[in-house]
C-alpha cells in the first residue's frame, strides 16, 4: 500500500512531511499530443512499449525483459518529487517524459522516451519541449539537465533541438545492459525573458 504522506502549503507551493515539494503535474497539451500524470491504469501499455532493447537499453532505469509487474512497481514507486506524464496521441499513450527535482528545487532532470511504431515523427521534441517550458514556467526551475548515452543520436538530436548545450562526457548505469555506458551530459539555463503565452522556441532541421 502507497505510504501516506502528511501535507502542508507554503508560498503556494505543496509539501510532504519534512518540507519537501511535491510535484503536481497538470495536464499539458500541445499542438499533437497530450502530456497527462502517469497512473496505475497505464501499467499494461508502458510494459508492452518498454519492453523493447531499443528503448529499455537507451534509459538508465528500465531493465530487459520488462514486464508488467516491473511497470506496476516502478509506477507504484515513484517519489512523490518525480513527475512523469503519459505522451498521448489521440487516445494512445505512446510514450513518457518528466522530470526528477534536486533537493534544494533549483533545478531538475528531463528524461523521456517515444515507442518504436512512433519515432521519426517529432513526438520526443513536442513533448519534451512541451515539460521544458512547464519546467521553467510554472516550476521556476533555473536550471534543467538531461543526458543520453553516446550510441543513442536520435536523443542527442532531441536535445540540441531544444536548446541545451553540451557539458561534458561521464558514464552511467544502464539496467537494461548491466553496465555503465558513455553519456552525454546537457544542460539549459532558464531564460531571463519570457514570453508567457508563446510555445518553448525548439531549433528545427
Amino acid at each position: 500500500m502507497p505510504r501516506l504522506m502528511r501535507l502542508f502549503r507554503g508560498e503556494g507551493r505543496l509539501f510532504g512531511a519534512g518540507g519537501r515539494r511535491l510535484a503536481r503535474l497538470p495536464e499539458i497539451a500541445t499542438e499533437r499530443l497530450v502530456l497527462r500524470p502517469l497512473s496505475m491504469a497505464d501499467v499494461r501499455r508502458v510494459a508492452i512499449l518498454a519492453s523493447d532493447w531499443g528503448i529499455a537499453s537507451m534509459t538508465a532505469r528500465i531493465p530487459f525483459p520488462y514486464t508488467e509487474r516491473d511497470a506496476a512497481e516502478w509506477i507504484g514507486g515513484l517519489d512523490a518529487s518525480e513527475a512523469v506524464a503519459a505522451i498521448e496521441r489521440g487516445v494512445e499513450l505512446i510514450g513518457l517524459v518528466g522530470y526528477s527535482p534536486a533537493e534544494n528545487w533549483r533545478s531538475a532532470e528531463i528524461g523521456y522516451w517515444i515507442g518504436r511504431p512512433y519515432w521519426g515523427q517529432g513526438f520526443a521534441t513536442e513533448a519534451a519541449g512541451a515539460m521544458v517550458r512547464h519546467c521553467f514556467v510554472k516550476e521556476r526551475f533555473e536550471r534543467l539537465t538531461c543526458c543520453h548515452f553516446l550510441d543513442n543520436p536520435a536523443s542527442r538530436r532531441v536535445i540540441e533541438k531544444l536548446g541545451f548545450c553540451a557539458l561534458g562526457q561521464c558514464s552511467a548505469w544502464s539496467e537494461a545492459r548491466r553496465c555503465h555506458a558513455p553519456t552525454q551530459r546537457y544542460e539549459l539555463r532558464a531564460p531571463k525573458r519570457w514570453d508567457w503565452s508563446g510555445a518553448w522556441p525548439v531549433r528545427r532541421g
